[in-house]
């Protein structure tokens, strides 16, 4: 899978780019920014994603992955939390008990 990924940087460019970005809006993005600020965010993720493109590639590291695990681990947490709010019939904090 590595050598695919050396022969399209392009490819895996916009695949990590796409997955950091979605792990910043799930996880580190409390409330809507000012569109210069969300500007300047989305321009450090995508130098960010370059850089990590570089270790992805050069130094054979499993960049892509891992930000792959990352997401599955969100996605199934966030359907344990729709399957237990079904279970406890639309409780609005499936964690807490009370």
């Amino acid at each position: 899978m590595n050598a695919w990924l050396t022969d399209n940087m392009g490819i895996a460019y916009i695949l990590i780019f796409v997955l950091v970005a979605y792990i910043y809006n799930k996880v580190f993005r409390v409330r809507r920014l000012p569109m210069l600020k969300e500007l300047i965010v989305y321009a450090l993720i995508a130098a960010g994603s370059f850089i990590l493109l570089i270790f992805q590639i050069d130094a054979n590291l499993p960049i892509l992955q891992c930000l792959a695990i990352a997401v599955a681990m969100m996605a199934a947490y966030r359907i344990r939390v729709l399957y237990l709010k079904r279970k406890r019939g639309g409780d609005e904090h499936p964690g807490k008990e009370g």
